[in-house]
């Protein structure tokens, strides 16, 4: 058995694994370039997106220029953390959460941390079906009781009364 004279990452002082000098700065990515190299948002793509996340469309030429320049620098922005150069060791995120071991641990389900909710179940019939008992709802005593109807402009005994336009 050979022992490695390389050490693990965590192991090695930062003063190795960290450069000397910075690598890049936030002006490089406010430099500006020519327009050839910049992404490019036509108002189509643009009203297309603003569609998907359901925002509304811009309402005068000025908003949506305005919008194009911030889309441009946030695409921008994302190529230069594209171009970041990481090792080969570094795995990819499978998600944003804590992919530690005690991490992943805490998030695990046991039957110790689902024994609450299979308290809650019950096995009916022949087959053994089981099912969800019904559990009444915690009592909220928090000493207010609303009476919404007392907010209510007209009211007719316990109905609200509205005014409707006749044409």
């Amino acid at each position: 058995m050979s022992t490695s004279s390389k050490a693990k990452p965590s192991e090695q002082p930062l003063s190795t694994i960290l450069p000397s000098k910075p690598t890049w700065s936030l002006e490089d990515l406010f430099e500006k370039t020519p327009q050839e190299a910049e992404p490019q948002v036509s108002t189509k793509e643009l009203h297309h997106l603003l569609r998907l996340s359901a925002l509304p469309l811009p309402t005068d030429e000025a908003e949506e220029q305005r919008m194009q320049k911030e889309l441009q620098s946030q695409l921008k922005f994302v190529k230069a953390i594209q171009n970041v150069e990481i090792g080969d060791d570094v795995k990819p995120l499978q998600s944003i959460r804590d992919e530690t071991a005690e991490g992943m641990k805490e998030q695990e389900y046991t039957p110790e941390s689902l024994k609450g909710e299979f308290e809650k179940e019950e096995v009916v019939g022949k087959r053994g079906r089981i099912r969800r008992r019904k559990v009444a709802p915690p009592a909220t005593d928090d000493g207010e009781k609303w009476d919404l109807l007392s907010l209510a402009p007209k009211k007719v005994g316990r109905y609200v009364l509205v005014d409707t336009a006749k044409d």
